[in-house]
């Protein structure tokens, strides 16, 4: 089990997913520590708000990258036709976004959307390249997101707005990056034409694909929105569970690099999913115990101001195992195209979250915002895994 896993593959992907979960964290840990609570908070919710509206923004396209093309010529015009739909989705929403007085957060939305890790472009390196071009990409934007993101909070007053602002600075850049990459592949415009009616016919399944994945990454931040509409001290609090939740989500880090490193033989080997799966189980279950005590030992030793949260921590844990085992059966799912079952499963998880979250809110305040998500995403999971028992594999 262990050699299969010390892959060269899975270590060079890895170590990029890795190095930019690190840096974030590093900088994380550093604003939790250098600025005041409440600013934390602010940032904390600039974040969450960037990673749900970028989500829509995305519009699924870098999950139909990745789990429908299968050609070269179609991961290139697809990647190509995606970038150009996020685009127009952005120039039709600033109507919106200027009369509600946040069209700041257009640029970060594309950012996210497009170019950042999870976007359209790592998508496509991934399929079209392979993971070891896509892992470069990863750390080199990385790297420059999160030291930007450091100087601004160091440097610069800018607190809650550091998550905003770097994303004006690096978005010429990336456009750069992203034109030379498109220029080199030399388009022919009526191959274009042909995958834009291809294109057209997939936009059904790409919306059925923005809800759900909208209602994926709204299900992970209802608490975060729970906490902002009904805490006295919303700041101080979205800090307090960010803080916790942060360090739990170091587990998604095992499932996201076997997954996507083997999205290609999942496609073509029905029987490769029992394996990944029995690698996720146990490097999941070794890391959850492993968190749990390094959490201890970092809020008795240098974050002292979130002792209390130890509590809220395990549980939020418990709920990132179901969240980290969940992921190979949802990506499943996808590959089989089946949008439907998937949205149909988020959606409803995410009206169940909503309702607990609130429910367990007013009685046990934080605790039971953590308890909503853990019972949410444990529901989840077996809902994943009877639906996936049909595709007999």
């Amino acid at each position: 089990m262990l050699k299969s896993l010390l892959h060269k593959k899975y270590l060079i992907y890895g170590s990029s997913i890795i190095f930019s979960r690190g840096l974030e964290y590093l900088v994380l840990f550093f604003a939790a520590h250098h600025l005041v609570k409440s600013d934390y908070g602010e940032l904390e919710y600039y974040k969450k708000i960037i990673e749900v509206g970028s989500s829509v923004f995305a519009f699924g396209f870098p999950t139909l990258l990745i789990s429908y093309t299968k050609s070269k010529a179609s991961k290139l015009y697809f990647f190509l036709l995606s970038g150009l739909f996020v685009l127009f989705i952005a120039i039709i929403s600033s109507i919106f976004f200027w009369f509600f007085n946040v069209a700041f957060l257009i640029i970060p939305f594309v950012f996210y959307a497009v170019f950042f890790n999870g976007g359209i472009v790592p998508a496509f390196l991934l399929v079209y390249e392979g993971s070891n071009k896509a892992s470069y990409y990863k750390s080199i934007i990385s790297l420059l997101f999160y030291t930007i993101i450091f100087i601004s909070i160091y440097y610069f007053d800018v607190a809650g707005l550091a998550y905003v602002k770097v994303n004006y600075i690096l978005i010429p850049f990336v456009f750069l990056y992203s034109f030379l990459l498109l220029w080199k592949q030399k388009i022919i415009l009526q191959k274009l034409k042909t995958y834009w009616n291809l294109f057209k016919k997939l936009l059904a399944n790409s919306f059925t694909l923005v809800i759900s994945n909208f209602a994926n990454v709204m299900f992970l931040y209802t608490d975060i929105f729970i906490i902002k509409l009904l805490s006295v001290n919303a700041n101080i609090d979205i800090a307090n569970f960010s803080f916790a939740l942060n360090i739990a989500n170091m587990l998604m880090l095992i499932p996201l690099t076997l997954v996507q490193v083997d999205i290609e033989k999942l496609k073509k080997n029905r029987s490769y999913f029992f394996n990944i799966n029995k690698k996720i189980i146990y490097l999941v279950s070794i890391t959850a115990v492993l968190l749990l005590i390094f959490y201890g030992v970092l809020t008795n030793t240098i974050f002292i101001n979130f002792k209390d949260t130890y509590i809220i921590f395990t549980i939020i844990l418990i709920a990132k195992v179901f969240h980290a085992l969940s992921t190979l059966f949802g990506t499943n799912l996808l590959i089989f195209k089946l949008f439907k079952d998937n949205l149909k499963i988020n959606l409803l998880m995410l009206l169940l979250n909503v309702v607990l979250s609130y429910i367990l809110y007013s009685q046990f305040e934080l605790i039971g915002v953590a308890l909503a998500s853990a019972i949410s995403l444990a529901i989840r999971y077996f809902l994943l895994i009877k639906i996936n028992k049909k595709l007999n594999f």
